[in-house]
């Protein structure tokens, strides 16, 4: 019955099955192994009438993660909310690449845009010997990120408001990671599917959606030590354009790398270890 539900509404073929999976398992309060295990469980009235009411809500286009409250990334589990990007597996590229590039040592790490937290938690737990935060002009995003530490027994990170790194002291940073607004303001997937429900501050950025981008390109400079490293994920096509503002920005040792979608998702760069002073 649900299958069909979804499939009347027009959801994707993709991620139907998955989405009555994940919805089911919430209205019973049982994890997906447990569903497997017990495929013959009936429906108790009130199970049935959350999931009901669930699948209204999909079916109109609700994202699962704002239905259920929470969302998987990483090794964590998440509270989502509307004030904030749901956690998508293109952004895991963002978090391999860092703990494959940087080196394992205790060094200070912050995330940028933090929103749910998802980036800066998953390396700190990856990465116990890192110090980590994240900045968020959102208040609302920043308690969603605290409670997200708490969720996930990773209270040692830090949280605070902070339009991008203004809240940063110079030369106080590592490690830069930002998975910052980049689409376009006309850009038609923005009345598609779930990005109808996210917050536009969170998703779209000016300059072809490049602007954001160019300012944390532009202010990382000032708060990286030498030598530190900056990691943007940026959209599917602004891969050039995103080495561009690293370099114009004075980054050296530019590297990418492809998302699930085979995409290139995600551009980094480093501070220069001297920094050149041209003479007067």
């Amino acid at each position: 019955m649900g299958l069909q539900q979804l499939q009347t509404a027009g959801l994707p073929d993709t991620t139907r099955a998955t989405d009555v999976e994940h919805l089911l398992c919430w209205a019973l309060e049982r994890s997906s192994t447990w569903l497997r295990t017990w495929p013959e469980h009936e429906l108790s009235a009130t199970e049935q009438q959350r999931l009901d009411s669930a699948l209204q809500r999909r079916a109109g286009g609700e994202p699962v993660a704002h239905i259920t409250g929470h969302r998987g990334f990483w090794s964590l589990d998440l509270e989502t909310d509307a004030s904030t990007l749901i956690p998508r597996p293109d952004t895991e590229t963002l978090v391999e690449a860092v703990l494959e590039e940087v080196p394992a040592r205790p060094l200070t790490l912050t995330d940028l845009g933090t929103g749910t937290g998802a980036i800066a938690l998953a390396l700190a737990r990856e990465r116990p010997q890192w110090t980590v935060q994240g900045t968020d002009r959102s208040l609302a995003a920043v308690q969603l990120a605290t409670r997200n530490a708490r969720r996930n027994e990773l209270t040692r990170v830090q949280f605070l408001c902070s339009d991008w790194c203004a809240a940063l002291a110079p030369h106080s940073q590592d490690v830069l990671v930002s998975n910052p607004p980049y689409i376009r303001a006309d850009d038609p997937h923005l009345q598609q599917g779930d990005l109808r429900f996210e917050p536009a501050s969170a998703l779209v950025a000016e300059e072809d959606g490049l602007a954001d981008l160019k300012r944390i390109a532009q202010q990382g400079r000032a708060v990286l030590r030498a030598g530190g490293w900056l990691f943007l994920e940026h959209g599917y096509d602004q891969a050039d354009d995103v080495a561009l503002l690293l370099i114009d920005a004075g980054y050296e040792q530019l590297q990418r790398r492809r998302d699930l979608g085979g995409h290139v998702r995600v551009t980094w760069g480093r501070r220069p270890q001297r920094i050149t002073v041209n003479p007067a």
